[in-house]
């Protein structure tokens, strides 16, 4: 097997960026590790749910929802007495205010625990006997309303009792938001705290400040997390040689590439792939 990519799954959804399956009607094919191009959200309403999202061993259980962005690589690992929906929903329909809160959980708290009452349980299930309806009037209208009211219940839910909903729609938190996006578009070239920092037209000092006190992390840290993380994706799940993945993320030297790996990791590149490489081991998990 050659595999120089990691599987993309697009146009999961109905033509109106929309779609809501039932937890456990998916294939094999969509178990095996995987990145979407659309975000996707699973709401639990009973059972436990396991999945391993970007080397990261994900266990849901009772009332819970949890987000999934574009570009994270993630697998289903087992579900037990499952009741919820997988909802997939195109960037594109995501207001800018919603994306923004997203980014800023993105890689540090995606899950939330439901109470009994929230409305995501009572909204789901009408957006979903929606989406299978025909010809209905305004029908479009009504499914991006639902979806909108889905996503906002959700993350009514994500905020609720963290410490920086304060900052949500202010300045700080707007331009913490904004580096957060560069980051995801530019972590291939840009490298250094000051890059991010002239782009945004503020001092570097300035940026780790606001970044740290809306994240908890510096800018170095989120900009390691995101070159690491991408790097241990192409170690695993592709047979790129380590010259060529350092080159895919901007290292012309591949040995500094390696160090880099190991100072993150803990292990050089080659250790890494040695240890974890094992594509046989990447085969679909069926549901229990």
């Amino acid at each position: 097997m050659n595999l120089n990519h990691i599987e993309i799954h697009r146009d999961e959804m109905k033509t109106i960026g929309i779609d809501v399956i039932p937890i456990g009607a998916f294939s094999e094919k969509a178990r095996a590790p995987h990145r979407d191009d659309h975000y996707m959200f699973i709401v639990l309403a009973q059972g436990t749910f396991e999945l391993e999202l970007d080397f990261k061993p994900i266990a849901m259980s009772g009332r819970c929802a949890y987000f999934i962005a574009p570009g994270q690589v993630h697998s289903y690992t087992n579900q037990d007495n499952c009741k919820g929906w997988y909802i997939f929903m195109d960037s594109l329909l995501i207001s800018e205010k919603y994306t923004q809160i997203l980014n800023t959980y993105l890689n540090s708290r995606q899950g939330i625990q439901l109470a009994e009452d929230n409305l995501l349980f009572a909204v789901i299930p009408i957006l979903e006997n929606l989406l299978k309806q025909k010809n209905e009037f305004f029908q479009d209208q009504t499914e991006y309303s639902l979806a909108d009211a889905v996503l906002g219940f959700f993350i009514g839910a994500l905020v609720q009792e963290d410490s920086a909903k304060a900052l949500i729609g202010g300045q700080k938190y707007q331009t913490v938001n904004a580096f957060k996006q560069l980051l995801q578009e530019r972590y291939k070239e840009c490298k250094q705290v000051k890059d991010y920092a002239g782009l945004l037209n503020i001092t570097p000092l300035y940026l780790n400040e606001i970044v740290k006190q809306v994240t908890g992390f510096t800018v170095s840290y989120w900009i390691q997390q995101a070159i690491t993380l991408e790097a241990k994706r192409l170690l695993y799940y592709t047979e790129l040689d380590i010259k060529q993945i350092a080159f895919e993320l901007g290292y012309d030297d591949h040995a500094y590439f390696s160090r880099f790996i190991k100072k993150n990791t803990g292990m050089t590149a080659s250790e890494f792939r040695s240890k974890n490489h094992d594509l046989s081991n990447n085969s679909p998990v069926i549901d229990n």
